[in-house]
């Protein structure tokens, strides 16, 4: 469960690494938004810590970039000059926290705990849903059709009747669907 940290800020950077690894979580540390970006093939972390104003891409920027990329990792976003403004559109933009600083360390070790495991909930479902896509994928036209009229609520006559088949082959159709 490793933690990505980024901040330009080197002493931040070895303060929040100490925290986490005295609480047992392995982190991986960038001075930069775009250093942490061209790791991401090696490994996606569980979770990011962000700085908002680093020069390149900010934490913003970043966060941007994960949800085009469709990276399901939670970011919490910690600044020393936020504002309202900037939290709100943080978290609108998908932000998991907002957190200033100076910071309780509880508060954002509590953070990342949740984040955490909010995050491995979306990677499973994510995972779900890409299974039954390509299992609904493996179906045929006819058998995606008696599945639709199937959800609809519709009896295999009805089905039968609509598609100008019989029920039997319904039926069929359906219990392959099933499968």
């Amino acid at each position: 469960m490793t933690v990505a940290l980024i901040d330009d800020d080197d002493a931040v950077l070895r303060s929040l690494q100490l925290l986490l690894e005295a609480r047992g979580m392995p982190v991986r540390c960038f001075s930069s938004a775009e250093s942490f970006l061209l790791s991401l093939g090696e490994e996606m972390p569980k979770c990011v810590v962000s700085d908002v104003r680093m020069p390149g891409l900010t934490g913003i920027e970043l966060q941007q970039e994960l949800k085009k990329r469709d990276a399901a990792v939670p970011v919490i976003l910690i600044t020393g000059h936020g504002d309202i403004d900037m939290a709100v559109n943080a978290i609108k933009e998908g932000a998991f926290d907002f957190i200033e600083k100076p910071f309780d360390d509880k508060r954002l070790v509590a953070s990342i705990a949740t984040a955490i495991e909010k995050g491995q909930k979306v990677r499973i479902e994510q995972s779900e849903r890409a299974g039954l896509e390509a299992r609904l994928s493996e179906l045929s036209p006819r058998q995606r059709e008696v599945m639709d009229l199937v959800v609809q609520g519709l009896a295999n006559k009805e089905i039968a009747r609509q598609l100008s088949i019989s029920p039997r082959t319904v039926e069929n159709y359906r219990a392959w669907v099933m499968e």
